[in-house]
């Protein structure tokens, strides 16, 4: 096949590829700017999304328990509640609907360095980060900030949605055109458009946000800043696996310290400080 044939049955698939999707604003800006058009595929619906994660959350839970490894310490655990409470109170600034999500907080012994939120509002907090990291409330506040943006701005479901747009994308080059080339085309396309500006894109609005959320929530926000800096300590000096995928950790620092200015006066106000 020639190459402008090829390059013909290229764009259609990419055609297809972006096709998939439709653009959505997953959240409000808030006083941080987070307004990029994000793309979700109308295979991967929010709540059936949602519905899966409380599925797998509610099984997480059930295999910690039976392991003696769910909420151990009552007043740990009261503690990461008590500052999950305080940070979505306030998600209503970003989306309406996040108010009747089901949320949970739970701590999960385990020693990995690590804390998420789930599609939805499900959230777990690891021991080893409490241990091995040591946060003051607002550091941690910092991280559950963090992981609760990725849910408001539905990351995973725009990531599965790339990934599945992606694939159909490659599947109708692959087969139009017979040539593993074009597929390996199709694979470096879908790397360039989505994976690397997207993951790290990603962690950029959750950082943003998050901080945004600790100030309104009366978290000093200059302590996403100290906790990423104790985060690059760990593990030999990379941070931990939730937290890496930034280009550098100047570049993060000074964005986190360029955010954190930003939300100062949300933080004076919701604190009472002056």
């Amino acid at each position: 096949m020639s190459k402008i044939r090829t390059s013909r049955w290229s764009v259609l698939a990419l055609t297809l590829l972006l096709g998939a999707c439709t653009s959505v604003q997953t959240t409000q800006s808030g006083q941080v700017g987070i307004d990029r058009t994000q793309y979700m595929s109308s295979m991967v619906p929010e709540a059936q999304l949602n519905q899966e994660a409380a599925s797998q959350y509610k099984q997480i839970l059930n295999d910690a328990r039976a392991k003696g490894r769910l909420d151990r310490d009552a007043a740990q655990t009261r503690r990461v509640q008590t500052i999950a409470q305080r940070l979505i109170a306030q998600v209503g600034v970003f989306r309406q609907d996040a108010r009747n999500w089901q949320w949970e907080t739970h701590v999960l012994s385990a020693d990995e360095v690590n804390a998420w939120c789930m599609p939805g509002g499900k959230i777990a907090v690891n021991t080893g980060l409490i241990q091995k990291i040591n946060p003051s409330d607002a550091e941690l506040a910092a991280v559950l900030g963090h992981e609760i943006a990725h849910a408001l701005r539905e990351h995973t479901r725009e990531q599965v949605s790339q990934q599945m747009a992606t694939s159909i994308g490659i599947s109708i080059l692959a087969a139009v055109t017979g040539s593993q080339a074009s597929a390996d085309l199709g694979s470096q396309l879908s790397q360039v458009m989505f994976t690397l500006p997207n993951s790290r894109g990603h962690e950029t609005e959750a950082d943003r946000l998050g901080v945004e959320l600790a100030a309104r929530a009366g978290y000093d926000p200059r302590a996403a800043v100290t906790l990423w800096q104790k985060m690059s300590q760990t593990g030999g000096g990379a941070p931990p696996e939730f937290l890496s995928t930034h280009p550098s950790a100047s570049s993060r620092i000074a964005d986190l310290q360029k955010a954190a200015a930003a939300v100062m006066p949300l933080y004076t106000q919701a604190s009472g400080k002056k």
